[in-house]
């Protein structure tokens, strides 16, 4: 049976089974795939046919797609394999286990990423993160040493002189551009663009547009053209390697950056020549790009992986047509047919990819075709496998990305508006309840849910004028500052009510989160609520002693309006509602309502005493299994934008 009707039978099955409500919905096919990949490797990362594991780009790449299924997903048990696999290689001083600073090999840079997840995310203390913070530093400085071509091109390895490839735009610019953030330090990002300037000066075939795999700037190598000092051929894992790596990096560059527009645009140039080069019939793409039909050429997995992941991504973030949407859809069924297959007990493997591709070197590797086809074909390969996992991610969030198109989710940043000095860079930084945090009391997770719904979050730091709501279809308030909070707290105005009122009356839909009454600016807040038939008491419950989580309980009953999934949730210390017309209970423990609605003209009104979806009970580190707060923010996300209207 084909994967898609399993699906859509057991869709069916779940319909007509009265009890199937209660039941798990079936994993997805990125959670299948990266289950199998854990049950290869249940302790560590082992690349292709060795017995020790190593600091290693393969690494890398699975470790960001792990974190794709954790954000995704919400379980902890994808979390968790990254950091025991990571504390097998950092030490306590933030070296690094088997990697070697002095090699100058742009592959190391591959695993940054996760260093810098691990500097960012709560792991229980401040000293826990530094061994992370110290080792995504000493990663960033082999990039100072690193040798360059005389324009100015990362070597690829410092054993390839004067060469730059395509596989190493991958390997270190979206680890450069995620650092450079993060650490506030915008000329690496100048540098990232140069490197990605120079590939598009030096590798783009000016017939085709695509991309060769290498160049050599001194012109010197057996395989390099002796005008171009280009290699001969176009692999297709280089070229995705490049594509993922241009997509990537966009995540971190500034809007502002004056080179973003030309990285987007590089983008552009490229997915029409990977729309034309698709093998019309199977959707694939072939080792060398260009001569699908030559003798011995044949569908490659993971360069088709990474060109569906980069289309999808591309699309999903608005920098590609919506035509390519078909495109990727294409590949990524092709890569479903082609290269997937289900084993016992239900387990997945990943056929179909090239174990190689390299230039120069011992035994030396010209670039011809005969070169690539040359290469063995390998089962389950990671640099097939972690491509094929994001690409699933991303065809995921496409399949349901229609329920936030073209709306915005605003989070508020003025009546909540907290001040710290950041662990990592430490320059002052807003905090607590915004999107950017990664640490237990941010929303990133939430705001993800959002983003994968197909809305654009934003942060409005300014009162909320009809000019700052113009385009909000959802507006957030959460937790306004106290004096004991903010030193000169924004507190809720009569001309904020009156601004924020039209605004829910004209079809805007707005989300109140309280705190309990010793943690939040409460009588000004309810001036506000008060306008749509809510007030947050000063009774708390839920005061949750210690790990005894089940004082937190909240049951979210079958048939509810808003959470169609979730039926259990945890959520500590909250104010407790007083709900009077237009506002109805929506959950309620006895007489206590704890989450209200109200319908406001054209507009919608959600409040919820307690911010209880910050990142510390949504990223399934901390609280039981049981507590389904992850899938109930996914829930109330959808609401809420199901019941806005785009403007």
């Amino acid at each position: 049976m084909s994967i898609r009707r399993f699906l859509s039978t057991g869709l069916l099955l779940t319909t007509l089974s009265a009890t199937a409500q209660t039941k798990p919905a079936a994993p997805a096919m990125s959670q299948r795939m990266t289950d199998a990949f854990m049950s290869w490797y249940p302790d560590s990362i082992l690349i292709g046919n060795r017995t020790t594991a190593r600091w290693d780009y393969e690494q890398g790449l699975m470790m960001k797609a792990l974190e794709r299924v954790w954000m995704r997903t919400g379980d902890p048990k994808y979390f968790s394999y990254i950091q025991k696999d990571l504390d097998k290689f950092v030490q306590a001083d933030g070296s690094i286990r088997t990697y070697k600073q002095e090699d100058y090999n742009l592959d190391n840079m591959a695993t940054g990423h996760a260093l810098l997840l691990m500097s960012q995310v709560s792991l229980g203390s401040s000293a826990a993160q530094q061994k992370y913070i110290k080792a995504a530093q000493y990663l960033r400085k082999q990039l100072d040493g690193q040798p360059r071509t005389k324009a100015g091109g990362f070597w690829h390895k410092k054993v390839y002189p004067n060469q730059m490839w395509l596989d190493g735009l991958y390997m270190a610019q979206p680890f450069y551009s995620e650092y450079s953030n993060v650490f506030n330090q915008p000329t690496g990002f100048d540098d990232v663009a140069k490197q990605f300037a120079l590939i598009e000066k030096n590798l783009v075939d000016p017939k085709t547009g695509l991309l060769y795999h290498g160049y050599d700037e001194s012109k010197e190598q057996k395989w390099a053209n002796k005008t171009t000092g280009q290699s001969p051929n176009f692999w297709d894992r280089g070229m995705g390697w490049y594509a993922m790596a241009l997509v990537d990096v966009l995540d971190y560059f500034p809007a502002n950056h004056p080179q973003r527009a030309q990285l987007v645009k590089d983008l552009q140039r490229l997915a029409p020549v990977l729309a034309k080069y698709q093998d019309s019939k199977t959707g694939t793409w072939s080792l060398v790009v260009d001569q699908g039909s030559r003798k011995g050429n044949y569908a490659e997995a993971s360069g088709s992986s990474m060109f569906v992941y980069a289309l999808a991504k591309g699309v999903r973030l608005g920098y590609l047509d919506s035509k390519y949407a078909a495109v990727a859809k294409k590949g990524y069924d092709g890569l479903l047919k082609t290269f997937v297959t289900t084993e016992a007990g239900n387990a997945l493997a990943f056929n179909g990819t090239v174990s190689v591709g390299g230039l120069g070197g011992n035994p030396y590797r010209d670039g011809s075709f005969e070169y690539y086809l040359s290469e063995p074909l390998r089962k389950n390969d990671l640099k097939g496998v972690g491509p094929f996992i994001m690409a699933s991610v991303e065809m995921e969030i496409a399949a349901e990305s229609a329920a936030g198109k073209g709306k915005t989710v605003g989070l508020d940043n003025y009546f909540n508006h907290e001040i710290r000095k950041s662990p990592l860079t430490g320059e002052p930084e807003p905090w607590h309840y915004t999107w950017e945090e990664r640490q237990h009391g941010g929303f990133y997770l939430w705001g993800n849910q959002f983003r994968e719904l197909g809305a654009k979050t934003v942060t409005i730091p300014t009162a909320p004028t009809a000019a700052a709501l113009k385009n909000v279809n959802v507006y957030i308030i959460v937790d306004p500052d106290s004096k004991k909070e903010s030193p000169k707290p924004n507190f809720v105005q009569p001309a904020d009510v009156q601004a924020i009122s039209d605004w829910v009356k004209a079809g805007g839909t707005l989300v109140l989160m309280a705190n309990d009454t010793s943690n939040c600016e409460i009588p000004r807040f309810n001036t506000l609520a008060k306008a749509f038939g809510i007030q947050f008491t000063n009774t708390s419950m839920n005061m949750v002693q210690g790990s005894q989580f089940d004082q937190g309980l909240v049951t979210l009953p079958a048939g509810n309006s808003v959470f169609k999934t979730a039926r259990t949730a945890y959520v500590k210390e909250l104010s407790v509602l007083d709900v009077k017309s237009p506002a109805k209970p929506l959950i309620s423990n006895g007489n206590s309502v704890i989450m209200a609605t109200a319908k406001v003209g054209k507009g919608t009104v959600f409040a919820i005493g307690d911010p209880w979806l910050y990142n510390e009970y949504t990223d399934g580190r901390k609280i039981p299994a049981k507590f389904e707060n992850f899938q109930a923010g996914k829930d109330l996300a959808t609401w809420l934008l199901q019941q806005s209207n785009a403007k």
